[in-house]
């Protein structure tokens, strides 16, 4: 195991309760989570899922999702304060994109990397401080979980069952004991918990 600066890896995700972090139209197919993200709990959890956070690592998709958005969020004195303290904080992170086809970072405070994410996770991990958010990327999650790297995970549950789409938690990842750090419950039926890796 690499020494390191103490930094945590926290990840956060939404899912449908058979498990599934988009629905079975593919990985744009997020109509089960629609009733839900913009629910008090929801809104709540966004901001418990950032804070601490100095680093923000993101899929291309994502980012390229995210940073269309959540700028101009930033800027909106209308908006609600958690979605702004969350723009904000996006805007003015450190961010990370793993991408094999983005050749220079089209945002501010950005670098493009193409390497496996458990390396530069390790690399992060070496230096600076401040939690590194793995922020809603499923594909970077999953490599994390099967190499045992991630301490904390903040997961959104979503009463339906979408009977298709992509798993997080696949077969063959490494037994890990969590415990719970926190855990609420919204009008919808929708749950927020934060998992602690126990080592």
């Amino acid at each position: 195991m690499t020494s390191h600066t103490g930094r945590k890896v926290t990840a956060n995700l939404s899912l449908t309760l058979d498990g599934r972090y988009n629905g079975p139209g593919g990985p744009h197919d997020f109509g089960a989570f629609a009733p839900y993200v913009t629910s008090e709990v929801a809104r709540d959890h966004m901001t418990r899922i950032w804070e601490g956070a100095t680093t923000a690592l993101l899929g291309r998709i994502n980012a390229e999702g995210f940073m269309g958005y959540w700028p101009a969020v930033a800027e909106d004195d209308g908006a609600d304060p958690r979605d702004r303290g969350y723009a904000k904080w996006l805007v003015g992170a450190e961010k990370v994109v793993f991408s094999t086809t983005l050749a220079e970072a089209p945002w501010e405070r950005t670098r493009v990397v193409n390497a496996p994410v458990v390396d530069v996770v390790a690399g992060l991990k070496a230096t600076g401080e401040g939690d590194i958010l793995v922020n809603s990327s499923a594909s970077l999650i999953k490599p994390l979980l099967a190499a045992d790297l991630l301490d904390r995970l903040h997961l959104m549950i979503f009463p339906e069952i979408a009977g298709g789409g992509q798993r997080l938690f696949d077969d063959g990842l490494p037994a890990s004991t969590w415990r719970l750090a926190h855990q609420e419950t919204g009008e919808l039926g929708e749950i927020a918990v934060v998992y602690d890796r126990v080592r």
